[in-house]
């Protein structure tokens, strides 16, 4: 008898061992409601109109999740605050222009590039004297805080001194009431600020630092990971993307 439920007990033991390994698996799934962080006036990503946040990347993000069958709550912060936000967890994921680098990629994780960029010069239109990057030199030059083109005129300009604003309209005032030289940012916002509003700005140079946004996801999500870029491949293959591009900037990507 003793034997007997000894053995009851071993087998007993094995089946909830077992049953805890399939509640393990179950972590890895995917939750129902995602919170995704964007910005508030990376036109034409994401930014306020007539009370709602659009924009190409709003568009993507909501397009990646229901390929995806998850929700997502979308909220808005600073561009600086972003990556610490998916640092400490209060945002699953990101989506804003967010352009990879090696130094994010100690912190956060990406998922597959959706969109090729780099950097331009916007100076105003009766600016002659500023026709590339060399010419930044000894000059003020707003960007936005916390972005890549911040660190790019650290590390490739001599003597600059960069301005660095909170939301890109400040940027954008700076140079149009002279208390900056030029403006240097990703190239799409710049084309687009200076298409949208008249002639008070142009570009000048090439442009420089190509580099890919991508989707930035908070480290440790493998499965979130795996799904966006699966998103992703799909949107592209059945069209959607395409439409999404098109909407925002008028022709297919190339």
């Amino acid at each position: 008898m003793l034997l007997l439920l000894g053995l009851i007990s071993m087998l007993a033991a094995c089946g909830g061992g077992e049953e805890t390994g399939a509640d393990a698996e179950g972590d890895g799934e995917l939750k129902d409601t995602y919170t995704v962080a964007s910005d508030t006036s990376f036109v034409p990503f994401e930014f306020k109109e007539d009370g709602e946040y659009v924009g190409f990347d709003i568009d993507l993000i909501n397009a990646v999740a229901d390929e995806a069958g998850f929700e997502i709550e979308l909220e808005t912060t600073n561009f600086d605050g972003i990556i610490p936000g998916l640092q400490t967890g209060s945002f699953d994921m990101a989506v804003a222009g967010i352009g990879i680098t090696e130094e994010r990629k100690k912190k956060i994780d990406y998922s597959d590039p959706y969109f090729e960029s780099g950097l331009a010069i916007g100076v105003p239109k009766n600016n002659d004297s500023i026709k590339g990057i060399e010419d930044l030199e000894g000059k003020t030059v707003a960007t936005r805080l916390g972005s890549t083109s911040a660190a790019y005129m650290k590390e490739n300009i001599d003597n600059v001194d960069p301005n660095q604003y909170e939301q890109l309209d400040q940027a954008y005032l700076a140079v149009e009431n002279g208390s900056a030289d030029a403006i240097l940012y990703d190239a799409p916002n710049v084309n687009y600020y200076i298409n949208t509003t008249g002639d008070k700005l142009k570009v000048v140079g090439d442009l420089y630092k190509a580099e890919d946004y991508a989707i930035a996801i908070s480290q440790g999500q493998e499965e979130l990971v795996k799904a966006v870029n699966n998103a992703l491949d799909t949107i592209k293959e059945n069209g959607t993307y395409d439409e999404i591009y098109e909407k925002w900037f008028g022709k297919k990507p190339e």
